[in-house]
């Protein structure tokens, strides 16, 4: 990503995570062999990530990739037919659900880097980061349906991303979407062509880090809880966010640079 990065390190054998001196983080699914699907390793490999960077006040920006051929080809349909049990599959679904609130819980936005498929529950990753940047190359599929499994939790992410009938649409049929169709649709942000893909996601993230931190964590977090509330009570929370935000000494300088019509001077985060 960034030839600034000071410190890369292995957490897992299934999840690699490079962090960089500015506060970039990123992790990258692991397990090439099976298009980096969400077994319960994984699962619980990304999850001890995620639970990591939570704690680090340092953190910026997450950028979430897959190794490999593919972004990620969702669970790992072989480990489930091993396992025909209720409790088993309950617990399964709890876990990978766990793992997707966590992404929306980071204080930091998270980027979906995809370079090739995501499908299932890969595509609910990408559905569940704040930002998406495809390749070209890239495509997403909701293809439970086809193995007679609805993608109910990929779902909940895909229709707060999409409008309802083409996401019903990617449900009940299971067939593949392109890259510049989840943009047109709202899937993904930005679509490149693979040798820029690197690039354009690095534009995201320089974006962000030029932004003061504490409204950046204030915003992402009122924008999730306000968007599940009625319209009178979404008002309070972020006129409630925005006071609070105002008080913070970033947003007095970028009022004070404004108002003397200057670049605002940010205090180093």
């Amino acid at each position: 990503m960034t030839d600034k990065t000071t410190d890369a390190a292995t957490t897992d054998e299934l999840v690699l995570l490079q962090r960089d001196a500015r506060g970039v983080a990123t992790l990258t699914l692991n397990d090439p062999k099976r298009f980096n699907a969400l077994g319960q390793e994984m699962l619980a490999a990304v999850q001890r990530t995620l639970d990591a960077l939570a704690r680090d006040e340092q953190l910026r920006v997450v950028v979430l990739a897959g190794s490999g051929k593919a972004f990620c080809a969702g669970h790992n349909l072989k480990e489930m037919s091993a396992h025909p049990e209720l409790a088993w599959y309950q617990q399964l679904f709890s876990q990978c659900s766990r793992m997707m609130l966590s992404i929306q819980n980071l204080p930091v936005p998270v980027i979906a880097r995809v370079h090739g498929m995501a499908t299932a529950a890969g595509c609910q990753i990408v559905a569940q980061c704040d930002l998406a940047v495809a390749s070209t190359e890239a495509s997403f599929a909701t293809s439970g349906i086809n193995y007679g499994l609805f993608c109910s939790t990929p779902s909940v992410p895909l229709v707060r991303n999409m409008p309802i009938k083409r996401a019903m649409e990617m449900l009940l049929t299971g067939d593949f979407i392109d890259a510049q169709t989840a943009l047109e649709q709202g899937l993904v942000n930005r679509v490149v062509p693979p040798a820029r893909l690197d690039a354009e996601v690095q534009k995201l993230v320089d974006s962000i880090l030029l932004k003061p931190p504490t409204a950046v964590r204030m915003g992402k977090a009122m924008l999730y809880r306000q968007r599940e509330m009625g319209l009178e009570a979404a008002y309070q929370l972020a006129g409630h966010t925005m006071a609070v935000n105002m008080m913070d000494e970033q947003a007095q300088e970028g009022a004070r640079a404004f108002a003397e019509k200057r670049t605002p001077a940010w205090r180093s985060a």
